[in-house]
């Protein structure tokens, strides 16, 4: 449902505000129309996509940002029944959206769902054209990536599959997107034999390419890296595992030779199982730091506190081999530099006032703008803020800038 950009009435919404704060400050709030499950967030110009978790039943927003302090809502819809789209790309003029069945997991869902990938064209930023689908089968794709140029990529859990594996998708005719590989940890198909110990869960999140190297999160197995000089027949080449698990984004800073990694928090606290972020080396495959955890009091909420998404250094935003902008669920936003990789340092947080009914702000994606402006999403109810560094944070964010 498209809606003027220019109504004051879904203008900036600044009922949230900020509990606590160092380095940063709120420039504006949207509550996305009372749909306020914030996923993944992405600006192009002058249009901000939100996906929806799928609490609320939205699928995806466009927001108006062009006066970033008073953002405006200009196209909402709802995701199909049984089904979240929670995920949203946007790169050459085209926008990826997942569709997956929900609530996510083996259970069958309450009703028919859509499975797949939806493509649509951005001639008009504001009004997504749908111009081609992929479909996936089984429970549907959870996490496309894409940065432009032929190929996609995006974990699903197709019919026969246990859980998801990672598929790489040719968008040469993005009318007719076709499957051109797939790779699975072995065991995964319901016709093998799963080759990881009882009670663990090995399955594909998303990868973050860098050359001819694809860094995958692969959950309890931890880091997998690919081959993919030749998209068309990835090869695993190396795999870097810990105790913990979760693995959830890779994320290659090659100037620096190491690759930042989050575990997400998947449970609710108090006290919840630790979850980490690590630096590990590119040339070592080996851990060389954990990045030291917020306030332990934290651990002591309710909801999920521990990492989550990263800001990847897309072409057309803020890109930075030294600093690293993570969410952290109920401890906000959290930005870490690493000028001494084995030896990463919080240098800015913030952290939203939670929506009303939360005990606490859940923190879920980040996106740094050219602009160096800040855009968070809280998939509790929050919606989406858009965040400013004070002067000393935004001197540092130019030196750092690639």
């Amino acid at each position: 449902m498209s809606q003027d950009p220019f109504d004051p009435s879904l203008r900036s919404r600044t009922s949230l505000g900020t509990s606590e704060a160092k380095g940063l400050r709120l420039l504006a709030h949207h509550d996305l129309a009372g749909n306020g499950d914030g996923f993944q967030v992405m600006r192009n110009g002058d249009a901000l996509y939100v996906g929806h978790n799928g609490t609320s039943r939205m699928g995806t927003s466009i927001l108006d940002v062009s006066n970033p302090a008073a953002p405006g809502l200009v196209a909402q819809w709802p995701a199909p029944p049984h089904t979240h789209t929670h995920k949203v790309q946007i790169a050459d003029g085209l926008m990826l959206v997942n569709q997956e069945k929900f609530p996510m997991g083996p259970a069958p869902a309450a009703g028919p769902h859509s499975a797949g990938l939806a493509v649509y064209r951005l001639d008009d930023p504001f009004k997504p054209e749908p111009i081609g689908y992929w479909e996936s089968t089984g429970r549907g794709v959870h996490r496309p990536t894409y940065t432009g140029g032929r190929y996609a990529d995006l974990s699903a859990t197709p019919e026969g599959f246990r859980d998801r594996i990672w598929v790489v998708i040719d968008l040469e005719d993005p009318e007719n997107p076709v499957e051109a590989a797939r790779w699975w940890w072995p065991g995964q198909r319901e016709d093998e034999t799963p080759q990881w110990p009882e009670g663990e869960r090995f399955a594909a999140h998303h990868a973050l390419i860098d050359g001819d190297r694809a860094y995958l999160g692969y959950d309890d197995a931890g880091m997998l890296i690919l081959d993919v000089s030749d998209m068309t027949a990835p090869q695993r080449v190396g795999l870097v595992a810990w105790e913990g698990g979760a693995t959830h984004t890779c994320l290659p800073l090659p100037g620096a030779g190491v690759v930042v990694v989050t575990d997400e928090q998947q449970k609710d606290g108090p006290h919840a199982p630790e979850r980490l972020m690590r630096v590990v080396s590119m040339a070592e495959e080996r851990v060389i730091a954990v990045v030291l955890p917020p306030d332990p009091s934290f651990a002591e909420r309710p909801l999920r506190f521990g990492p989550h998404n990263l800001h990847e250094n897309r072409p057309g935003s803020y890109r930075s081999e030294r600093l690293v902008f993570a969410t952290y669920f109920s401890a906000g936003l959290r930005v870490y530099d690493l000028s001494d990789p084995e030896h990463p340092q919080e240098v800015a947080h913030w952290v939203a006032q939670p929506a009303p009914g939360q005990p606490v702000t859940q923190a879920n994606d980040v996106f740094v703008d050219e602009d160096g402006l800040i855009w968070v999403t809280d998939r509790a109810g929050g919606g989406v803020s858009v965040l400013e560094a004070e002067p000393e944070l935004a001197a540092l964010m130019r030196d750092a800038e690639m």
